[in-house]
C-alpha cells in the first residue's frame, strides 16, 4: 500500500518536466550545470539534483546543498487520510554511485484516536525511491554530455 501510494506520486509527472527541476526550497538550481559534478560542499551534483527532482511531489522541510541533506515534511499521498510519508535523503560522496546516497523513510498511520503512530514501510520502497533518484541522477549526467 505505500509503495503504490508513493509511486503512484512520482510516476505521474510529465516526463518533460523532468528535465527541469523543481526545487520549491531554494528557487534556484544550482547543482549539475557547465558540465561540473560536484557542488561547493563535496557531494555530487547529479545526486543532489535527482533527489530534488525526484522528491519534489513531497513538500521540502529543508535542503542543504553542501552538507548533501535533503528533509521532506509530512505528506500524504492522494486519498489517504490515515497515512503519512517523510523522507530524508542524504548525498554522501562526489561520485555517483549507489553507495554514496542513502535515503530513509518514515511512515505514519492515524489510530481511531486521532493520533499519528510510527509504522515500518513496505521492504521495497526505500530501495524503489533510491532507484529512482539513481536513474534521475544519470539521466542529468547523460543529458550533460556524459561528464563526469
Amino acid at each position: 500500500m505505500a509503495l503504490g501510494g508513493l509511486s503512484a506520486c512520482g510516476g505521474s509527472r510529465d516526463p518533460s518536466a523532468l528535465s527541469q527541476p523543481r526545487n520549491h526550497l531554494l528557487g534556484v538550481d544550482r547543482g549539475a550545470q557547465g558540465g561540473s559534478d560536484q557542488l561547493r560542499g563535496g557531494v555530487n551534483a547529479y545526486l543532489w539534483r535527482g533527489a530534488i527532482d525526484t522528491l519534489s511531489f513531497m513538500p521540502m522541510s529543508s535542503a542543504d546543498a553542501a552538507g548533501g541533506v535533503i528533509l521532506t515534511d509530512w505528506y500524504q499521498p492522494p486519498g489517504s487520510t490515515d497515512e503519512r510519508f517523510k523522507i530524508a535523503a542524504y548525498v554522501l560522496d562526489r561520485r555517483l554511485r549507489s553507495d554514496a546516497l542513502r535515503v530513509t523513510i518514515f511512515r505514519q498511520t492515524r489510530l481511531n484516536g486521532g493520533e499519528w503512530q510510527d509504522t515500518p514501510v513496505a521492504p521495497n520502497t526505500t530501495s524503489d525511491i533510491t532507484a529512482r533518484i539513481l536513474e534521475r541522477a544519470r539521466q542529468l549526467r547523460a543529458e550533460n554530455g556524459g561528464k563526469k
